[in-house]
């Protein structure tokens, strides 16, 4: 704990936020889920599973509402265990597509165990005792039993089909149209899960679930700011996601780009690659307008400012090609206790794409290209939201962005006028 406050020394906000987040007392959805839990030694066992395999997802789950919470980890853990087996490299193929295609009835299977991942898969535990899964999937109401199996045949078909054609196993992907359909199966058909379960909760209105584009926005932001953020993990285990028809421009191979001669070239294509990114954030802040249950909203923002600060941090930044970046704890916690309504997570992503404006430089060839995207998020936020009367809220101070902004927004006016011809 003190290499975390240590990291965030020179941040007095960020100490503030660690010593706030470890001494405030716990919500009473946390008090009621610990309590569920005590209770129930089997769902405890989930919830464990949960933890051992994303820490920081368990947490924003645990703050859910009671019936939504359940659904959602188990939501998880499914898909957890679907993404072990789609992972395995050391599965022969024709049983891994059996396997992929069939989970959505599998999960339906009182008894169903796995153990023929290979020893080193970092999740097989999980797959071992999947029976716990199957049977606390088994006690939800059959809403929500019907979205999760719904979504787990999708991705489980759609992660079978990837295997199976031009790009066998997951490790290359050529077109930036298979990168949007790859980050689709793997996220975005989350999206569109946790937007169903939300209705079927009643938490939500049935309206958030209508816009797939928004829903798949949701998890495509997520999944390729990792994508970018894991360069190095990948290409050491054998795997590359980036698709070739960005860094192919900058690159014969690509592993090139940890090249201490390649330098200006790998600075090029990862701001390429980030430019892909930001074309979802408008969607991103539109479903998140759109959200009305807090503890809904705190569960979907959490995420996205997340990775908008990810984002900002990866961009410019070679280091993306030596190791695996990570922004520090204490940002992270700040920003979660940040992310309690519309006005700070707008002011959040501002204060990102100020950070990102100002590391983009006029001498990069996507100089133009993000402007115009910062231009068209900014245009975004100044049309849908009305400004902040809250004087709590940080604003971005935009005059170190006034440029790039203006920029773009003249490239934006100059592309409509050449297309009017």
């Amino acid at each position: 704990m003190m290499s975390v406050f240590l990291d965030s020394i020179t941040k007095p906000s960020e100490i503030k936020a660690l010593l706030s987040h470890k001494f405030s007392p716990k919500s009473e959805n946390k008090l009621s889920h610990q309590r569920t839990l005590e209770a129930d030694p089997s769902k405890k066992r989930c919830y464990d599973f949960l933890n051992m395999t994303s820490r920081s997802f368990a947490a924003v789950i645990q703050e859910l509402d009671d019936d939504l919470r359940d659904a959602i980890c188990l939501f998880y853990l499914v898909l957890r265990g679907l993404d072990t087996i789609e992972d395995d490299m050391t599965i022969d193929l024709d049983r891994k597509v059996e396997l992929l295609r069939s989970f959505d009835a599998i999960i339906y299977q009182k008894g169903w165990v796995f153990n023929g991942n290979g020893p080193n898969e970092k999740d097989r535990e999980l797959l071992v005792h999947f029976d716990l899964v199957i049977d606390e999937f088994l006690a939800l109401k059959p809403g929500f039993q019907q979205v999760i199996a719904k979504i787990t045949r999708l991705m489980g078909n759609g992660m079978a089909d990837y295997a199976t054609g031009e790009h066998r196993e997951s490790t290359s992907v050529a077109t930036i149209k298979d990168f949007d359909l790859y980050c689709h199966y793997v996220a975005g058909l989350v999206g569109y899960g946790l937007s169903d379960l939300f209705v079927a909760s009643g938490l939500e209105d049935p309206s958030i679930a209508n816009d797939k584009k928004l829903s798949n926005s949701m998890g495509l932001f997520l999944q390729k700011t990792n994508i970018i953020r894991d360069y190095r993990e990948d290409l050491d285990d054998g795997r590359q996601f980036w698709p070739k028809e960005i860094w192919g421009n900058y690159a014969n191979d690509f592993g090139d780009f940890i090249k201490t001669s390649h330098l200006e070239k790998s600075r090029a294509c990862l701001s390429a690659m980030v430019l892909n990114v930001l074309e979802h954030v408008p969607d991103v802040l539109d479903y998140l307008s759109k959200v009305k249950n807090q503890s809904v909203f705190n569960f979907c923002a959490i995420p996205q400012v997340m990775a908008i600060s990810t984002l900002a941090l990866v961009f410019n930044n070679l280091d993306v090609y030596q190791r695996n970046v990570k922004i520090r704890k204490g940002e992270a916690v700040k920003l979660i206790r940040a992310s309690t309504d519309m006005e700070n997570v707008i002011a959040i992503f501002r204060e990102y794409i100020q950070i990102i404006s100002e590391k983009n430089e006029t001498t990069d060839p996507n100089f133009l290209k993000i402007s115009m995207a910062i231009g068209k998020i900014e245009q975004w936020i100044t049309t849908n939201i009305k400004p902040s009367t809250n004087p709590i809220i940080k604003t971005a101070n935009y005059s170190s962005i006034f440029l790039p902004v203006l920029v773009g927004l003249i490239g934006m006016l100059v592309v409509q006028y050449i297309k009017s011809f």
